[in-house]
C-alpha cells in the first residue's frame, strides 16, 4: 500500500497536466490552498479545507438537510427519541452500515467518537463541551443500550433541539473505534495516525495526503449510497491567478479562493462558470487584549475607534466587487436571531476623537496577522491604509493559514483579521465562541483573545437554555448589540461561497451549513 499510493498520486498529477488539458473522467480535480490543514482528524480539524470536507469522510448521527439546511435529517442514526428525562436522547443506528475498513458502525463507535473528542480537548472540542461534557464526566453520560442503540445524556441546561444541532457538527463525526485503537499511541486515541488519514463511513476515504502538495480521496465502497466519482484530487496551488488558469484551461475541474478580480473575469469565459452558494461565515478584526507587549490592545477606546476605521462600503463594493456584504454582528444572516444592525461607518475624525479621549498615542504600532490568501491579504492592506489616517500603524504579517491558527491558539498575536464559520445552524454556535469565556472552559474565540467576560458568558448560557423561540431570539439580539458596543471584535463582512466550476461538472452543491462542496453527488460529462 505504501508503494502504490504515491504512484497513484504521481499518475493523477500527470493526468491533469497533459496537453489536451482534460482531467480523468473518474476524478474531480480541485485547485486551492491546502496550507491551512493542520489535521484531518474530526476531533482536531478546524480550518476550511479539512473541516469542510469532513462531511464527505464521516457520518454524524444527524445531518443538515441539503435543500433546507435549518432542518435535520437522519445520518448514521435511523431515528431518535427522548430518553427517561429531559436531558437525554436515545438513538437507534441504521442497520448494515460499515466503515471504509469494513468494520460495522455500532453504538461502541458512537461512544468512542464523542469520548475521544472531549478527552483529547483539541480546538473544536468546545462544541461538544456545550453539552456540559468534560473529560471527567463524559463517560457517565454515554450509555450503550445495544449494539445499535445508544443513550446520550447532557448535564448542560439546554434543550434537545440545540443538542441535535450540535451533533450535526463535523466534530461529531463517528470514527471507526476498532481501527483507531489499533493505531493509538500513548493514549492519544489514534490522533497522531488520523491526522493524515480517515476512519469514517462517509462517501469517501482519504487515499493519500502529502502536506503542501495534494490530498486524494477515493470512493468508500461501503458507503450507502455510493459516490458517483471514484477519486477527488485536491491540488495545492498557492497563487489565485494560477488556480484561475488551471480551471479555465481544463487542468482543474473546480477552483476555490480566486479573489474578487479573478472571479469577475471568469464570468465572461466559456467552459466555466462561477457558482455562488450561501455561507454562514463572518469576517472580523480582533484584538488580543491579554498581549502585554502593547497596552493599547486592552483599551476599549481602541476597540471603539476601530469600528469607525473600517471602510465597510469601500471593502465590500469596490475591493471585493460585492461578493461580500457588510455585516456587523457575530450572528450571520441565515441563523435564527441574527440582526442586521449596521451602526458603524468609516469616519476617521470620529475615530481620532475616541483615540484621543482614550489616551492612545498617535503612532501606536499594532501587529496584524492574516492568512496570505484573498480576501484576507487584500482586506489587510485596506485596513492598514484606513487605520493610518487615524495615525494607528498596522503592521501586516501574511501567514499560511495553519500558522495563523497556531499563533491564535497560543495567544501569540496582537491583532488578527480572519473568519468564523458556523459549526451548526443554531445561534449558539457563534454566541458560544464570540461571547463565552470562563475559567478552565472551552477554547473559544473570546478565550483566544483573552477577553474576560463573566457576565456576558452568563447571558450566553441563559440564551442557550431558553426554550421559548421568541424570548431566545431577543436574548441573542441583546448579545449582538452588547458586543457591537463594547467588545474587542469588529465584525465587518459576511461572505458568499464562490466556486469556479467547469461546465461539464454536474451536481455540485453546497449550503450554509458547510464550507466545501458535497462531493458524493458530483458527476462529470
Amino acid at each position: 500500500m505504501k508503494v502504490r499510493v504515491p504512484s497513484l498520486l504521481f499518475l493523477l498529477m500527470m493526468a491533469v497536466t497533459r496537453v489536451d488539458a482534460a482531467t480523468p473522467p473518474d476524478t474531480l480535480v480541485v485547485a486551492g490552498s491546502l496550507e491551512g490543514i493542520i489535521s484531518l482528524d474530526p476531533a482536531e480539524s478546524f480550518e476550511t479545507v479539512s473541516s469542510g470536507n469532513l462531511v464527505n469522510l464521516y457520518q454524524q448521527l444527524v445531518q443538515s438537510n441539503r435543500q433546507h439546511p435549518d432542518q435535520l435529517d437522519p445520518d448514521a442514526a435511523a431515528s431518535w427519541q427522548p430518553g427517561p428525562d429531559g436531558h437525554s436522547l436515545i438513538f437507534t443506528l441504521k442497520s448494515g452500515q460499515k466503515f471504509a475498513s469494513g468494520n460495522p458502525v455500532t453504538a461502541d463507535d458512537v461512544i468512542y467518537s464523542f469520548t475521544r473528542v472531549v478527552k483529547l480537548n483539541k480546538s473544536p472540542s468546545f462544541i461538544l463541551g456545550e453539552l456540559g461534557w468534560t473529560p471527567e464526566n463524559v463517560d457517565g453520560n454515554l450509555k450503550k443500550l445495544s449494539d445499535d442503540k445508544v443513550q446520550l445524556n447532557w448535564p448542560a441546561d439546554i434543550g434537545s433541539g440545540l443538542v441535535l444541532s450540535i451533533l450535526s457538527a463535523p466534530v461529531a463525526g463517528i470514527v471507526d473505534s476498532k481501527l483507531l485503537k489499533e493505531h493509538a499511541e500513548q493514549d492519544d486515541f489514534g490522533n497522531s495516525w488520523l491526522r493524515s488519514r480517515s476512519a469514517g463511513s462517509g462517501a469517501f476515504e482519504v487515499r493519500n495526503y502529502v502536506p503542501h502538495e495534494a490530498l486524494i480521496f477515493k470512493r468508500n465502497p461501503n458507503a450507502k449510497p455510493l459516490a458517483k466519482l471514484e477519486n477527488v484530487l485536491f491540488k495545492n496551488v498557492g497563487d489565485p491567478s494560477t488556480r484561475r488558469l488551471l480551471v479555465l484551461n481544463g487542468d482543474a475541474d473546480v477552483a476555490y479562493d480566486l479573489g474578487a478580480d479573478q472571479f469577475s473575469s471568469l464570468q465572461k469565459e466559456k467552459g466555466v462558470h462561477v457558482a455562488q452558494f450561501p455561507a454562514a461565515k463572518v469576517f472580523y478584526l480582533a484584538f488580543n487584549v491579554g498581549d502585554t507587549t502593547q497596552p493599547a490592545l486592552a483599551n476599549p477606546a481602541l476597540w471603539e475607534a476601530a469600528r469607525w476605521l473600517v471602510d465597510y462600503q469601500g471593502i465590500s463594493t469596490e475591493l471585493l466587487k460585492g461578493q461580500y456584504g457588510i455585516h456587523q454582528t457575530f450572528l450571520p444572516d441565515g441563523l435564527a436571531g441574527a440582526i442586521d444592525d449596521q451602526p458603524f461607518k468609516y469616519d476617521v475624525n470620529k475615530a481620532k476623537e475616541i483615540l484621543s479621549k482614550g489616551g492612545i498615542a498617535p503612532g501606536t504600532k499594532i501587529d496584524l496577522i492574516v492568512i496570505n490568501q484573498p480576501p484576507y491579504s487584500d482586506i489587510a492592506q485596506a485596513l492598514q491604509a484606513s487605520f493610518a489616517k487615524a495615525d494607528i500603524n498596522l503592521v501586516v504579517h501574511p501567514l499560511v493559514e495553519s500558522d495563523v491558527l497556531t499563533r491564535m491558539r497560543a495567544h501569540k498575536f496582537q491583532s488578527i483579521f480572519t473568519y468564523w464559520g458556523a459549526d451548526y445552524l443554531d445561534p449558539n454556535t457563534n454566541a458560544s465562541t464570540f461571547a463565552y469565556n470562563v475559567p478552565n472552559g472551552p477554547k473559544t474565540l473570546a478565550q483566544r483573545i483573552q477577553w474576560v467576560i463573566p457576565e456576558i458568558s452568563k447571558q450566553t448560557r441563559a440564551a442557550a437554555a431558553e426554550s421559548d423561540p421568541t424570548k431566545r431570539k431577543a436574548l441573542y439580539a441583546d448579545l449582538q448589540r452588547e458586543l457591537q458596543r463594547s467588545s474587542p471584535f469588529v465584525v465587518a463582512l459576511q461572505s458568499k461561497l464562490l466556486v469556479a466550476i467547469r461546465d461539464n461538472v454536474k451536481g455540485a452543491s453546497q449550503n450554509v451549513a458547510g464550507s466545501q462542496l458535497y462531493l458524493d453527488s458530483i458527476t462529470k460529462e
